[in-house]
C-alpha cells in the first residue's frame, strides 16, 4: 500500500480513506475533541472494515500540505514534563498552608483509587481582581472540572472550591492537592475533602493538573480576558476535554470512567 493518503486515494480503497479524513476534519471543527492519534484509534474501532491511514501517515500528509489541516490547528499534545531533581526549594520564612503532600497515602501516589484530585487556577491576566478559572483534575481518570471565578483572592478560591464540592458531591473528592500559592491560603478550611499542599516551586508534584491546564489554552489562548467567556463556553471546554479519548486511558474518555459526574 502507498505511503501517503493521496496515493492511497488512488487505489480501490481510496474512498474509505477519504471518508476517514472527512470524518476527522468534521470532528475537529465541531468540538476539538480528537487529536490525530485518538481519532485514528476511534476510527479503527468504530469502522473495522474500513481502511485507515497510520498516525505518521496523517501527520506526514499534513506537513506536506496534502490535507486541509495544519499542525497549528490541531489539538495540543500533552507534554511529558521532566521531574525535578528531588531537591526542594525552601525559603526560610515560607508559610505552611496546611497538610503537606508528603502525608498523602499510597493510594494517591499510585493512582489506584478514583477520587484524588489536583488543582490550580488558570489566569487570563496576572491581576488578582481579574476573573480566572479554578481547575481540578482527577489523578486516575484525568477528568477535568473547570469553574470560573471572579478573582483569585484567597476567600474567593475557598468559597469556589466549597461550591464545587457541593455541586458535584463530596463523595467524589477524597483528596485534592494544590500548590503553595497565597491564593490557596484558606483552602485548609474547606470541608468535605482532605486538602494537601505541594512543596513550593515544585509544579511537577501536580503534573497531571499542569498538563491538562495547558489543554485549556486550545480554547482560551493566553492573554484573552476571561470576561469574554460565559458559563456556557466554559462548560463546553470542560465537556470537550472530558470526552477526548486518551492514550494513557487505553483510548477511553475521562467522562466514561466517572459517569456520575
Amino acid at each position: 500500500m502507498s505511503d501517503t493518503v493521496s496515493d492511497v486515494a488512488r487505489n480501490t480503497n481510496g474512498r474509505l480513506v477519504q471518508t476517514f479524513m472527512s470524518s476527522y476534519r468534521l470532528s475537529f471543527i465541531g468540538d476539538h475533541v480528537y487529536t490525530v492519534d485518538t481519532f485514528v484509534h476511534y476510527y479503527r474501532q468504530a469502522y473495522p472494515e474500513r481502511d485507515c491511514p497510520s498516525i505518521p501517515t496523517v501527520y506526514r500528509d499534513i506537513d506536506s500540505g496534502i490535507l486541509p489541516l495544519r499542525n497549528s490547528n490541531l489539538p495540543m499534545k500533552l507534554r511529558r514534563r521532566v521531574r525535578g531533581s528531588g531537591k526542594l526549594h525552601v525559603r526560610m520564612n515560607q508559610h505552611v498552608l496546611g497538610t503537606s503532600i508528603t502525608e498523602r497515602t499510597a493510594v494517591v501516589t499510585t493512582r489506584s483509587e478514583i477520587g484524588h484530585w489536583e488543582g490550580d487556577p488558570v489566569k487570563s491576566k496576572r491581576t488578582e481582581d481579574q476573573p480566572a478559572l479554578m481547575t481540578l483534575t482527577e489523578r486516575t481518570t484525568r477528568f477535568q472540572i473547570i469553574y470560573k471565578i471572579p478573582n483569585y483572592h484567597a476567600a474567593t478560591c475557598r468559597n469556589s472550591l466549597q461550591t464545587i464540592l457541593a455541586d458535584y458531591g463530596n463523595e467524589h473528592f477524597k483528596s485534592i492537592t494544590f500548590d503553595n500559592g497565597s491564593e490557596f491560603a484558606e483552602l485548609a478550611q474547606v470541608e468535605g475533602a482532605q486538602i494537601y499542599f505541594a512543596h513550593p516551586y515544585s509544579p511537577w508534584e501536580r503534573g497531571t493538573n499542569e498538563n491538562h491546564n495547558g489543554l485549556i489554552r486550545e480554547f482560551i489562548p493566553k492573554g484573552h480576558s476571561l470576561h469574554d467567556y460565559d458559563i456556557t463556553m466554559i462548560q463546553a471546554v470542560q465537556d470537550a476535554l472530558n470526552n477526548r479519548p486518551r492514550r494513557i486511558l487505553g483510548y477511553r474518555t475521562p467522562s466514561s470512567l466517572i459517569p456520575d459526574l
